[in-house]
């Protein structure tokens, strides 16, 4: 091998990799390529220390792999200061950027549940394929409304969140492959449809929506987001989309469901609050509703008008960047 040959050969990259390390703030894209560039001279570094070059290239190597490793751990702090950034910016601007994918997502599905619900309560035989007699005479005498006060509320609150944040993330991940999303979904729904069914048939469908609108409107809303993102990465495969290849498409998609994942976090937990403290409460029907419709109209306003003033002001490329103190 000729050493002279190779060292020139990759001097452009490791001088790069310096120009990187060197700045306080690099994109999403530059860290990665930053990473790369850092893996590649490492490999360099030892592939000349067994060939015994001049200690003058592996001194000055070294040197350049110490500042980009340097770099990428300072990348890798917790700055509380990107938390205001995350919350105000890059999250209700990926919110804002996919907005066509779950408010589509969100209207089929409400619709299919309502068609479905009203299916099932127009003929009672369907639910029995599903239900015995007696799961739906307690289900009709308090199993549903005693599910939402069985436990302490914080226990329950807890139990919700992670519940939902498993769901979410579950269709999440599984959208590349596409069809496990709809299968979560069509779980889900049905179990959905067929409460809401057998509720209406025995006359008690004021209960059902007043037990599950104050939390279910921003829960609901937070799967469908997490559905649609998830179908959106799974796209990416079938149509990335004019130049670019479908692994670049892949990876930009899969970097916004991530962001948006982390988003959905705090929301969830809102949703769980409102499931364990306001839909069993004693306040009137009309005041549960009354809360979660707000609660719900809110987040649609943070992701659609906030998102949007977000977005133009280009808060989704600098939100998956990385901030890097100077040394």
């Amino acid at each position: 091998m000729d050493l002279d040959a190779y060292v020139l050969d990759r001097a452009g990259e490791w001088d790069r990799m310096e120009q990187l390390a060197r700045r306080r703030r690099l994109t999403a894209a530059e860290a990665d390529e930053l990473v790369v560039l850092y893996q590649r001279a490492a490999t360099h570094l030892s592939v000349l220390r067994r060939r015994s070059p001049d200690p003058v290239v592996l001194a000055d190597l070294s040197r350049q792999l110490m500042a980009g490793r340097a770099a990428i751990n300072r990348g890798q702090g917790f700055a509380w200061r990107a938390i205001p950034r995350f919350l105000l910016r890059t999250f209700p601007a990926q919110l804002y950027e996919t907005r066509r994918w779950w408010i589509t997502l969100g209207v089929l599905l409400m619709a299919a549940g309502t068609a479905l619900t009203w299916y099932i309560n127009a003929y009672p035989q369907v639910a029995a394929h599903f239900l015995n007699e007696d799961q739906i005479a307690d289900l009709v005498g308090g199993d549903f409304v005693g599910y939402y006060s069985e436990y302490r509320p914080q226990n329950f609150a807890g139990q919700v969140w992670t519940n939902n944040a498993v769901l979410t993330a579950q269709c999440i991940a599984a959208g590349v492959l596409i069809l496990p999303v709809f299968y979560l979904l069509g779980v889900n729904l049905l179990n959905i449809a067929i409460t809401g069914g057998v509720l209406f048939g025995n006359g008690a469908g004021d209960t059902f929506l007043t037990y599950l609108a104050p939390h279910g409107l921003l829960e609901l809303t937070c799967v469908f987001i997490g559905a649609a993102v998830g179908l959106r990465i799974g796209w990416a495969w079938i149509a990335p989309g004019p130049a670019r290849t479908r692994r670049q498409a892949l990876t930009d998609r899969a970097r916004s469901g991530m962001l948006i994942a982390i988003g959905l976090v705090p929301v969830l937990a809102v949703a769980g609050l409102l499931e364990a403290y306001v839909t069993p409460s004693t306040l009137p029907p009309a005041a549960r509703i009354g809360l979660g419709a707000l609660a719900w109209l809110a987040f649609v306003a943070y992701a659609l008008l906030l998102g949007r003033a977000a977005q133009s002001r280009g808060a989704p490329d600098e939100g998956a960047g990385y901030e890097l103190p100077q040394a």
